[in-house]
Formats: C-alpha cells, sequence, structure tokens
C-alpha cells in the first residue's frame, strides 16, 4: 500500500512538473544546490537532505517555479520556529488570518532518525493527527526552527511528557543543550533540510512583534520572501 501511495504521490509531482514547465522539472544538478532565500528581513541560505529525496525534489521544483517568491512568514512564534508557504499570504490584507493554503497535494512522511528539530532545521508542516494520523506533509507550507537551549532536566521532561517515553539520543541532547531547537517534534513531522547561512536572519525574524487577534502569531509588519532561488553549494 505504501509503495502505491508514493507512485500516487509522484503521479501528482509528474502533473504538477508538467503544468510548471520543462524548465522547472528537477535535475541531478539541482539537487547538489542549496537554496537561498532573500527576505525583507536579510538572505538565508538552506540545505536540503538526499535522505528526504521526496521533501527534498517537491521543495527544489517549488523553489524553481518561484512558488515561494513574493510568499510571506505568516506564522512566527519566537524561541520555537517561523513559518511560510500559504499562497494567500501574497497579497493578504493586513489582518487577514493565514495558514490554511498550500499547493493541492501532500508528501509523505521521511522521518529520519539523524533529522532532528535543532535550531535552523527546516522542516514540513501539516495538520494534526486528528485528521493526519499518517503524518504527511503540507506539499508547501515550511517551517524553519528557531526553538531554544534545555537543560538535561528540561529534555528529560520533554521525554516523558511530549515524547512518550521515547529517548532523545545522547548527540541529539547535546545539540539541544548547547545550540537548542525544538525536541517535542522529532519524528512527528519531516525535517527534511537545515540553515546554513543566516542564523542572524532567523533570530531577527523569530522576534518580530506578531497579532494577538484573529491573525494570531502573524508579524504585523510584513516579512516577505522576495525571492528564493538555487545558488552554488559552499562551505559556510
Amino acid at each position: 500500500m505504501k509503495v502505491i501511495l508514493q507512485l500516487l504521490l509522484l503521479s501528482v509531482l509528474m502533473l504538477f512538473n508538467g503544468c510548471v514547465g520543462q524548465k522547472d522539472r528537477v535535475t541531478q544538478n539541482d539537487r547538489s544546490r542549496d537554496v537561498e532565500m532573500q527576505t525583507t528581513a536579510g538572505t538565508m541560505v538552506l540545505r536540503l537532505s538526499d535522505a528526504t529525496p521526496m521533501h527534498r525534489d517537491n521543495f527544489l521544483k517549488l523553489v524553481k517555479s518561484k512558488y515561494y517568491d513574493s510568499i510571506l512568514f505568516h506564522r512566527v512564534i519566537k524561541n520555537f520556529m517561523i513559518q511560510a508557504g500559504d499562497d494567500q499570504s501574497r497579497r493578504a490584507q493586513s489582518g487577514q488570518p493565514l495558514g490554511n493554503s498550500s499547493v493541492p497535494y501532500l508528501i509523505d512522511a521521511e522521518f529520519q532518525p539523524q533529522l532532528f528539530h535543532k535550531k535552523g532545521a527546516l522542516a514540513a508542516a501539516r495538520t494534526g493527527d486528528d485528521v493526519n494520523p499518517e503524518k504527511k506533509s503540507s506539499g508547501s507550507q515550511f517551517y524553519i526552527v528557531q526553538g531554544r537551549v534545555f537543560t538535561d532536566a528540561g529534555l528529560d521532561s520533554v521525554e516523558t511528557n511530549r515524547l512518550k517515553g521515547r529517548k532523545i539520543p545522547v548527540a541529539h541532547r547535546e545539540v539541544y543543550k548547547n545550540i537548542g531547537g525544538s525536541p517535542h517534534l522529532d519524528q512527528n513531522y519531516t525535517v527534511f533540510g537545515e540553515l546554513v547561512k543566516g542564523f542572524d536572519v532567523l533570530d531577527s525574524i523569530a522576534a518580530t512583534t506578531t497579532s494577538k487577534a484573529i491573525d494570531r502569531d502573524r508579524p504585523l509588519n510584513d516579512v516577505r520572501i522576495i525571492k528564493a532561488r538555487l545558488i552554488r553549494r559552499k562551505n559556510y
């Protein structure tokens, strides 16, 4: 059944590729490039993981088709994450609630034990377990983790109360204690890449003042992705 679902997803992606044009198809060369995201708060560079090929290729495809150009970071929570990918956000009026729009397909979860929610992790948003028990990802909405630094006691609490007793690997605990992140999301949302440049931009966006009204967590002053493009991979 899983193979059939993956084939159906690939068929949808092929159909979408056909709609956006030949020039937007993902090539092997694209998979060795990074994604530069120019925003109104500065520029970030993201590196995608080969361990999550469906999410990787989908994100590359959307970048090449310019899907993310002019989209807002519509949900921002300090010490947690910044989220974007709602195509209705391009022309959204001030105060308009956002977050319910995406491309018309989901992506099967691709949980990998080595990919976790450290600061800078790139992951796919999704609907809740009550309507999405298979934890499938949104086709376009993503978030970048800011998170916070944890103590051992804090991580023990996450294991007990949020991860239902599942242990956080020792190496991951060290990262959460020194760099930070959001460990309660591990193995529940697909991490498919990471921020390699622009952590100051991430922190700047996460610190922006957000709404407490019906458009809760939306920045009061729009934070926009001006342009996303593929660039040559460098050592940062």
